[in-house]
């Protein structure tokens, strides 16, 4: 047991202190904060590209119902067409629109024309279209017999209010969560599925490179000297593992101080940059807000989520996937020589499962008690990724616990048949190695 702490010890201080482990642990939040800030920056200069367009409308729709777009100006023209499509570039303009006369206007679909100095992005003419068609459907409204104050009468917005969080009675059973937290559960969902799949592959990854190295230099056979295969092995995957946790950890504190800061320092940036100034940014805030977004309202669900559940259970499946898969890993870079093909090989069948439940989320997401997410969530090869994606929707507890029980089993089970591969698969070189070899080594007695 000492031996294996040595080496545990061993495989974690040496990975830590490199220069490549503090580098990502702590430039990958600044470089998902950095993303985040340009996403928002870049979409904001997008839409503040402002597009000078001259209207031919033949049928004197448009400018007798304008419409007002802070990224879109319109002048009229009643020139020739063939004159408008040779020369409205060199006048300053970026777009010619041509509404063609004699069309059916009780029609749906009205074809309107254009021209365009350079290639307009699909949101700009979409943006257009949707003016366009609400001017056309002001002239509609004004030459029918349908009464306008009537006709805003019919407009209506749905808004799903789940009767039972305010319900007192406690004898009534059924589910009390609202949208927002059914919103704020599903990307939470997502991000851990996705994140369990990184580090199975990644951490996974790591442990068969650091087995392969020391395979190919013999470092190996000098260890074994004084370990036990099985502890060496036991001792690269603690190790190794430790690292992955630590830096799950730090990720878990660095992030959401990073995202904080961040939108504190860039947010007034971006909003500057997209030309609002703070009386418009609060009316968009209020239009959000008509719509059903609440900021207060979604703070409120994010402090409501079972957080005491949801963190120990997940590290507790981080745990149990990294040791399913990085066993996998270790047997597969024991067994391995020189051709990486040959590594390729032996770890398809390891990655299938890994796709398999990436593939499965947003099915669990949609269905998170369905058939497919409980047996999704109890399958030992795809349960460290989907039951994390259900922890935010409360799967029932026996449900949590039995996965949790069946994925020890499997892990238990894979550490001793990696360990029994990992003992002849150290010293074997120069053989292609097969699966059919792999089941031979498996039931060796020594």
């Amino acid at each position: 047991m000492n031996k294996l702490g040595l080496i545990t010890k061993r495989e974690y201080l040496t990975r830590v202190k490199k220069k490549s482990f503090l580098l990502v642990t702590f430039l990958t939040p600044l470089a998902i904060g950095f993303m985040i800030f340009l996403t928002g920056y870049f979409a904001s200069k997008s839409e503040s590209k402002a597009l000078s367009i001259v209207v031919l409308d033949e049928n004197d729709i448009l400018e007798r119902h304008p419409f007002e777009d802070k990224f879109l100006s319109f002048e009229f023209s009643k020139e020739p067409i063939d004159s408008l499509k040779k020369k409205f570039s060199s006048q300053g303009f970026d777009m010619f629109l041509h509404l063609p006369k004699s069309q059916d206007f009780s029609a749906e679909k009205f074809n309107v024309n254009y021209f365009s100095k350079e290639s307009q992005g699909l949101g700009i003419l979409s943006n257009v279209e949707k003016h366009v068609a609400k001017s056309i459907k002001e002239y509609k409204l004004q030459n029918s017999t349908i009464d306008r104050a009537e006709y805003e009468k019919i407009k209506t917005r749905v808004a799903l209010a789940n009767a039972l969080i305010d319900e007192e009675d406690s004898e009534i059973e059924g589910d009390r969560t609202s949208k927002y937290s059914k919103q704020i559960a599903t990307g939470l969902s997502f991000a851990m599925g996705f994140m369990m799949y990184v580090v199975i592959f990644v951490f996974g990854g790591l442990v068969m490179r650091s087995v392969m190295e020391e395979k190919l230099n013999r470092i190996v056979e000098v260890m074994v000297s004084t370990v036990k295969p099985f502890q060496l092995m036991m001792g690269k995957l603690l190790g190794v593992g430790a690292v992955g946790l630590t830096q799950l950890l730090l990720w878990m504190i660095l992030i959401p101080i990073i995202a904080v800061i961040g939108s504190s320092f860039f947010g007034a940036d971006i909003a500057a940059s997209s030309g609002m100034d703070p009386q418009q940014a609060e009316a968009a805030l209020g239009e959000l807000k008509n719509q059903g977004f609440d900021i207060n309202e979604l703070i409120k669900e994010i402090s409501a989520l079972n957080w005491f559940l949801i963190i120990p259970v997940f590290i507790i499946y981080f745990l149990g996937g990294y040791f399913m898969y990085s066993s996998l890993f270790a047997a597969v870079g024991s067994s391995i020589s020189e051709d990486m093909g040959e590594a390729q090989q032996l770890m398809m069948p390891i990655s299938i499962p890994v796709i398999i439940a990436i593939i499965m989320l947003p099915a669990i997401m949609n269905d998170h008690h369905g058939s497919l997410a409980v047996f999704g969530s109890m399958f030992p090869l795809t349960a460290p990724i989907l039951m994390p994606a259900r922890l935010p929707f409360d799967p029932p507890m026996w449900q949590v616990f039995l996965s949790i029980l069946i994925m020890v089993a499997t892990v238990v089970s894979f550490v001793w048949l990696a360990g029994k591969i990992y003992r002849v698969g150290i010293f074997m070189h120069g053989k292609k190695i097969t699966f059919k070899e792999l089941a031979k080594w498996i039931r060796y007695n020594y």
